[in-house]
């Protein structure tokens, strides 16, 4: 007889594959130990005691699908996370990519847009804005209104406004945005050169060539096999010389794509395209 936890990955891999052939949304390739944490808070809330129950509910319910992607994606993130990662683009990617005429960004699993918006003020300070064109993509419809909205909680901005100034920040970062009703709405000039759009790193293709891909904490939560095909996309997408950062906790050492690029800032985790 298997044991429970024998079951409950086998129900995890038949509600994997149901989603995938009812909603096209493919999480096959997600790291299972991070994926059944994240199955077990479903099933608490949806009130179902097997993955199969909550299986029924999400195959017959699109509703409860249209929930679940709460749980599927990670929305943990922060303006200016890692702050040396940004003082590092600021400082040695932004002079070369002032060089172009023009200039795309794409931030794949942007979440809730704290990156992308956090991107435009940087740019804005360097006097790149106006040339740009930043992408910002998710597979959460939620997450991306969110961070199409621009609207971030006040009791997190004073961590927001640290990380600014530690990222190299050259005003205050209240000078970008306007508080109201709790929240920090920031400016709506910084809107004007972003595109948000649902783009899943599993199933889709690359829609853009563009000059600098940031996709941070994002990886680890995939196996080895779709996080080979993401840095595919991202091979397919920069242009000859383009910029790739990752998190801190991700790498292309051992990727079948490492030889693609070198390594630009080992320890900000920025590569370059050969």
């Amino acid at each position: 007889m298997p044991d429970r936890n024998a079951v409950f990955d086998i129900e995890l891999k038949l509600l994997l594959e149901g989603i995938y052939l009812r909603y096209q949304h493919d999480f096959r390739h997600y790291a299972v130990a991070s994926l059944r944490r994240r199955i077990l808070q479903a099933m608490t809330r949806f009130q179902c005691d097997t993955v199969s129950r909550l299986q029924e509910r999400i195959l017959h319910e699109p509703v409860i699908f249209a929930q679940m992607l709460q749980y599927f994606t990670v929305q943990v993130s922060e303006m200016f996370r890692d702050p040396q990662y940004f003082k590092r683009l600021r400082e040695q990617v932004l002079p070369i990519l002032a060089t172009y005429p023009s200039v795309k960004i794409w931030v794949a699993g942007c979440s809730t847009g704290e990156e992308v918006w956090s991107l435009a003020i940087m740019l804005e300070e360097e006097g790149l804005l106006d040339r740009c064109i930043l992408y910002a993509t998710d597979i959460n419809p939620e997450a991306l209104k969110a961070a199409e909205a621009g609207i971030f909680a006040l009791d997190r901005i004073a961590q927001y406004s640290a990380n600014y100034q530690r990222a190299g920040g050259k005003k205050s970062l209240s000078d970008y945005y306007t508080a109201a009703y709790n929240g920090a709405i920031f400016d709506r000039r910084l809107r004007r050169h972003m595109v948000f759009a649902d783009h899943s790193l599993a199933t889709d293709s690359v829609f853009s060539e563009v000059h600098l891909v940031s996709c941070r904490n994002v990886l680890i939560y995939f196996d080895k096999q779709l996080q080979s095909r993401a840095i595919g996309l991202f091979v397919d997408a920069l242009v000859h010389r383009g910029f790739l950062g990752l998190g801190a906790k991700e790498s292309l050492r051992f990727t079948s794509h490492a030889d693609k690029f070198s390594e630009f800032a080992a320890s900000e985790k920025i590569y370059q395209r050969r």
